[in-house]
């Protein structure tokens, strides 16, 4: 069982509107991404919802996915991934954790999750020495994400407490790309292919 987790519940504030609705090649960008761990071989996928969730909702309503509340998004990002935790289903022997702000491709996604052993308490793409998103996570960590918190430094800090037992994958830089603003997200489409 491989589940996933897309974090989507932030106020978008730099972009200046929902990145979750932003039109990604015809459809919402929040779709893409539900679509891509699908086909990339993920079991189950958890959508976190917070700011304007109701709109987010309705556009993706119809797709394989569960959708959680986040009702205190504004508190910080480690209440979204809690809340992504708990509803993973707990025979899961992976959990993808993506933000809705970065599309990857379904073969993107494959190749780090078939990379990931049972060995690493988790596995993250890399490129220039540095680390990039998503990370596939052991399942056998989904209850240390359940009590994540801010001020312990959320994922970073449940990843950093099994320092010895995390594993790299060397990819291009496309582990990096992130989309906070309207210029990174003219540039993602732009590489992406996708006419503005």
């Amino acid at each position: 069982m491989i589940s996933s987790i897309v974090l989507s519940a932030g106020m978008s504030t730099r972009m200046g509107e929902p990145k979750a609705l932003l039109d990604w090649g015809g459809e919402p960008l929040l779709s893409y991404q539900i679509k891509q761990l699908k086909e990339a071989g993920v079991d189950e996928v958890i959508v976190v919802l917070g700011h304007v969730a109701d709109d987010i909702h309705r556009k993706i309503g119809k797709l394989p996915c569960r959708v959680m509340l986040n009702p205190r998004f504004q508190m910080g990002r480690a209440g979204s991934l809690r809340i992504g935790a708990k509803a993973v289903n707990r025979d899961a022997e992976a959990i993808v954790i993506i933000s809705v702000d970065q599309p990857r491709p379904a073969s993107f996604i494959g190749e780090l999750l078939r990379a990931h052993t049972s060995m690493s308490a988790a596995t993250r793409p890399s490129h220039g020495g540095h680390t990039g998103h998503p990370v596939v996570v052991a399942g056998r960590l989904r209850e240390e994400m359940m009590n994540a918190t801010d001020e312990t430094d959320g994922l970073k800090g449940v990843l950093r407490a099994h320092q010895a037992e995390l594993a790299e994958m060397e990819t291009d830089d496309l582990c990096h790309l992130d989309v906070n603003t309207p210029e990174e997200f003219a540039a993602a489409k732009a590489r992406f292919g996708l006419a503005r």
